[in-house]
């Protein structure tokens, strides 16, 4: 790898640092709440959650369940200080964490998934099957020492249940508004006692979407859905030292419609969620998506430490096209636009950590990556002109880091980590434009030859660009007693840069964006007392080169950077045990994001504004009660604040504050589980996302109030 060009930034420093969290911990066969030790593996070692210096949300397989949390936008929504964002997509999610975006052109967004160690960052394809889950750990802040380049805003570490020697599983269905199917199923245990499993689970969702087109010959079910995973994997421990783990999956999306509809020269005050319903637009808009994903974990337990390897293969297939307008409007009829692409990604880790509960702990690796990204076509038709922007990009990361727990004394830990990383990026692309009428030689009165049209290369970009960067992070854990601990630490975040691949005019330089990284502060307080769990955090974030996106007449995107913006907010999550059968439970999030020094160009300036997708509070209100009998019933209610979108013709424009109520009630025994649930019962309607420039603007909604009912059978 070319490191030429590489600098090392290193920096000391000790800070305030934050929060905690803790939610209902998980639920015995009896039905009533248990106290218990919440264990987590946020620094890749097992620990309590006291113990842990930095944010935390869990959430166990009960209220993955009863929540009715089926994919990861319901872990962001469900979490303080995160926001989702999907513009009508199901293939693409888009999370926003304490004010920190998806990166439009790096396709990656600031919170990274880890399945068991494999990483997910990609927004296509980002919303993983959570069949066969034990807890998810939401970490906030920054995490690239030990979780890699992306993970500048958090991480969500999704543990999957472990397998034993007897044969388990579960099966389900659901069946709700407009025709909403969920097969599921998940089935593990030994082929050879104590030494060889197999796991294999699956997942199959579909429904008819809340969107009717009424357009002739096209798709009258504008937003229907298909959706399938499948995920096995085998366990090989031939002694109690070493294990080979080997996991393959399948997922496949067929996805209709945007759930939203189009307005030429419209402006966000144009829309509204009744309109929505009901469109007429005269061409199909669907994503096919599929992907095809193996990993090979290797681990060696030499006593004081263990050595593991984790390799990765991540093949992702997009095969998109859209209506122009999503309408119909005379003027940008029989429009389209289209995006088709093909990516391949290997990850390569190396670690090494002691396995130690108490004393000085660490964590050491190396870590390697590589991906290819083919993109043709990309681009649209508008007014009889047809531009494609091909490409092909190739990403290879390199990267060692280390981190370490040392007990100052028997109540405070110090803990130290680093990543050094360099990263090279390269770009080989070409803008072609089909029948595009060129007003030069001949246009002006005298100069000949007369008029002619453009068909060809319009513009080329081809290169590559470097970036390393240095990731520190100090925290302390200071213990009060038993149930009570307190935290501060400072830590660096950082995003990579990398290029546009719409690029119809410019060079390799003026369509490169530059790293987005932060400086984090955060300082915390957190405690479970048998009936209380609570944890508090307050951050701080200066941010520079963040990345934004604008749009250009042709309705396309361009990534650039601001030069500076903040974040600041607080975050309280609590759960009080009523009963042993009653718990209520409560989480806010309070988030001031502003961009300092944003200038857009053409005299526009947003130095001030708040950084669109970030609602200024997120609050989760939630009351459970199980009865010894198996009866249970559970209620949450979500309330988002006010949240700003960017426009490119607009400039930022804003989303009123909305409340979201979720219920379900049910039975369950040993092996049986029925229930009914309701969702969005307010059925409060809101754009989910919204885009302007050029002749259109696009907006999309959230899905209305639905009902459902579902039967578990575990065995």
């Amino acid at each position: 790898m070319n490191t030429k060009s590489c600098k090392i930034i290193k920096m000391c420093a000790v800070a305030f640092a934050v929060n905690a969290f803790s939610t209902l911990p998980a639920i015995a066969e009896t039905q009533v709440f248990q106290s218990a030790e919440v264990v987590v593996t946020a620094n890749l070692i097992e620990e309590d959650i006291l113990d842990v210096p930095q944010s935390v949300s869990i959430y166990d397989d009960a209220v993955i369940e009863e929540r009715g949390i089926k994919g990861v936008g319901d872990v962001i929504t469900s979490t303080p200080n995160m926001n989702l964002q999907t513009y009508g997509s199901s293939t693409r999610v888009q999370a926003n964490i304490r004010g920190l975006n998806t990166s439009v052109f790096t396709n990656n967004n600031p919170v990274v998934i880890y399945v068991d160690g494999l990483p997910y960052s990609n927004v296509t394809g980002f919303d993983i099957s959570l069949v066969n889950i034990e807890r998810i750990e939401v970490l906030r802040g920054p995490q690239g020492t030990l979780y890699g380049k992306d993970a500048i805003g958090g991480v969500i570490n999704v543990v999957s249940k472990e397998p034993t020697n007897e044969w388990s599983g579960k099966a389900g269905a659901e069946y709700g508004s407009y025709d909403f199917r969920e097969f599921r199923f998940n089935t593990g245990g030994a082929l050879a006692k104590d030494v060889l499993y197999f796991g294999l689970n699956g997942q199959y969702r579909a429904d008819d979407g809340w969107q009717t087109n009424s357009f002739p010959g096209v798709e009258e079910d504008a937003g229907k859905l298909e959706d399938w995973r499948l995920s096995s994997y085998l366990l090989y421990q031939p002694t109690e030292e070493f294990s080979v783990k080997f996991t393959y999956s399948r997922d496949y999306t067929d996805a209709w419609g945007q759930n939203g509809y189009g307005i030429a020269f419209g402006s966000f005050s144009d829309f509204n969620a009744d309109d929505a319903a009901n469109v007429i637009s005269e061409m199909d808009t669907r994503e096919k998506l599929k992907v095809n994903s193996q990993a090979l974990q290797l681990a060696y337990d030499f006593g004081d430490f263990t050595v593991a390897s984790v390799t990765t293969r991540r093949h992702l297939e997009m095969d998109g096209i859209y209506d122009g307008d999503l309408g119909n409007d005379p003027l940008l009829f029989g429009s389209y636009q289209f995006d088709v692409h093909k990516t391949e990604a290997w990850t390569q880790e190396l670690t090494l950590k002691s396995n130690s509960s108490d004393g000085l702990r660490y964590v050491a690796g190396v870590y390697l990556d590589m991906s290819e990204r083919n993109q043709d076509p990309y681009g649209n038709e508008f007014f009889g002109t047809y531009y494609n922007s091909q490409s092909d990009s190739n990403d290879e990361t390199a990267a060692v880091f280390g981190q370490i727990i040392y007990p100052v004394t028997d109540r405070l830990d110090l803990t130290l980590g680093g990543r050094y990383q360099c990263i090279k990026k390269d770009i080989d692309l070409d803008f072609i434009v089909r029948d595009l009428p060129l007003y030069a030689e001949g246009d002006i009165p005298g100069i000949d030859p007369p008029i002619g049209f453009f068909s060809g290369i319009a513009n080329t970009v081809e290169g590559e660009k470097d970036w390393s960067e240095f990731l520190p992070r100090v925290a302390l854990n200071y213990t009060l007693n038993d149930n009570w601990s307190t935290y501060f630490s400072y830590s660096k975040g950082y995003m990579p840069g990398g290029f546009n691949y719409y690029a119809d005019q410019g060079t390799l330089e003026d369509n490169t964006f530059e790293p987005q990284i932060s400086t984090n502060y955060e300082v915390g307080l957190k405690a479970q007392t048998g009936k209380l769990t609570l944890g508090a955090a307050l951050f701080y974030m200066d941010i520079k080169d963040i990345h934004i996106f604008s749009v250009n007449e042709s309705f396309q995107f361009f990534a650039d950077n601001a030069d500076k913006a903040h974040s600041m907010g607080v975050e309280l999550e609590a759960a009080y045990r009523v009963t042993d059968a009653f718990q209520l439970d409560a989480s806010v999030g309070l988030v001031d994001a502003e961009y300092d020094d944003y200038d857009a160009g053409g005299g526009v300036a947003y130095d001030g504004e708040r950084i669109e997708q970030t609602p200024d509070y997120t609050l989760n209100l939630g009351a459970a009660y199980y009865h010894p009998n198996g009866v249970y019933g559970r209620a949450d209610v979500n309330m988002t604040g006010e949240t700003s979108f960017f426009s490119g013709s607009e400039g930022i424009v804003k989303r009123d504050a909305y409340t979201t109520v979720f219920a379900r009630i049910g039975y369950k025994d040993d092996r049986w589980e029925v229930y009914a649930y309701g969702k969005n019962l307010t059925d409060e309607r809101y754009i989910v996302g919204y885009r302007a420039g050029g002749p259109l603007a696009i907006a999309t909604f959230n899905e209305p109030r639905t009902f459902g009912i579902g039967a578990r059978f575990s065995f």
